[in-house]
């Protein structure tokens, strides 16, 4: 496919003179837009929306390349509303995304201004430019089991190689504790985290209780004391390890996207944001856990908890899956879940938070 020249002349010397200067050698660029192959001027970015990835393919030193280029969308809610929160994110991006093993590779950041790509005295919004990954997301593996209603090796292979990755890069410590006590200050309250998803719910809803969202947080707040003093548990994490992260190529060889919020943090975080959606998938089909998810559910958890022998693991895991689960309750993230679905993940964070310490024999105990 080959880019609209007449419309984009000025703007595509730009856009080549940018990956020149990344890549070090001249560029040609054969295509600019959007994944599904729809062509996107330049100059329209803005309109088109900030967010949306957007694909390059283009010629350097005769190899053909492909890589995306990511912004973030301009919104409000979520520690997202400033231009510097935006910026945060994506620099952050950029200093840890190549330092975690699978991870998706970046290039650089830039920026786009109102006069081209490099100046930042100019400078608009944020972007960074990766790798294009192959392969198919996690999730669509959830989606067919969820479909089947059966297992096939793979599947279980999958989560095997998923936990044991996690112990692997678990297995990294750092002595910081002003840094981990800053990793459990930002889980509760973050925009991003478990205070920004309890604002972004409505004031009013049929599936939560009077107050409910208020006595959460108090609970939180009293797991981050307890917590805190972990010091010793700052390993390197990916800081957003759920299914739609993970692309599977063939077999268990996978590479990973999007690593969130820095490059050390609490093991519970990583695991918790992968295992929640087994018993999601498993809520929405069967109303508790069982069957063929309960049995990727075990696989994954029984893996780590026998290779790291992390018991104190089950203190850590009723904040981070209360964060998890105000997102898959979310009438935002999800909107077509029913009440029902929503009001059992309410009583599994409500209930493992009064318990303080997690176990996973009893999840169908903590939806009731």
């Amino acid at each position: 496919m080959s880019i609209s020249y007449d419309s984009m002349l000025l703007n595509l010397k730009d856009l080549e003179a940018y990956l020149s200067q990344v890549f070090k050698s001249k560029v040609k660029v054969e295509y600019f837009g959007d994944l599904k192959g729809k062509e996107v001027k330049i100059s329209d970015i803005k309109e088109y929306g900030y967010g949306v990835p957007l694909l390059i393919t283009f010629n350097v030193e005769g190899e053909r390349r492909q890589v995306v280029m990511s912004s973030m969308k301009i919104d409000k809610g979520f520690g997202h509303d400033y231009r510097s929160d935006r910026a945060a994110n994506l620099i952050l991006a950029y200093d840890t995304w190549n330092k975690l093993p699978k991870h998706a590779k970046v290039f650089d950041i830039g920026t786009f201004t109102k006069r081209g790509l490099l100046s930042l005295g100019d400078a608009e919004e944020f972007f960074i430019i990766g790798e294009k990954v192959e392969g198919k997301e996690y999730i669509h593996d959830l989606e067919r089991i969820y479909n089947d209603g059966k297992l096939i090796n793979l599947d279980k292979e999958r989560a095997k190689a998923l936990s044991i990755y996690l112990t692997e890069i678990h297995s990294v410590k750092k002595n910081d504790p002003e840094l981990y006590i800053r990793k459990i200050r930002d889980t509760v309250g973050h925009g991003e985290c478990i205070f920004g998803l309890a604002d972004s719910y409505p004031y009013s809803t049929t599936f939560l209780k009077d107050n409910e969202l208020e006595e959460i947080e108090k609970m939180c707040i009293e797991h981050r004391w307890r917590l805190k003093k972990k010091v010793h548990r700052l390993s390197q994490v990916h800081g957003d390890f759920h299914p739609w992260n993970v692309i599977f190529k063939e077999g268990i060889n996978f590479t990973l996207l999007d690593r969130s919020r820095g490059e050390f943090g609490e093991p519970a975080d990583d695991v918790a944001a992968m295992s929640i959606n087994y018993i999601f998938f498993s809520l929405r089909k069967y109303g508790e856990l069982r069957g063929e998810f309960q049995e990727l559910y075990d696989i994954f958890i029984n893996t780590y908890i026998e290779k790291t022998q992390d018991l104190e693991l089950l203190e850590a895991l009723p904040l981070f899956y209360t964060f998890r689960c105000l997102v898959i309750a979310s009438p935002i993230w999800y909107p077509t879940i029913t009440n029902e679905v929503r009001r059992k993940i309410f009583n599994f964070a409500h209930n493992i938070l009064i318990e303080k310490r997690f176990q996973p024999s009893k999840v169908n105990d903590y939806l009731k």
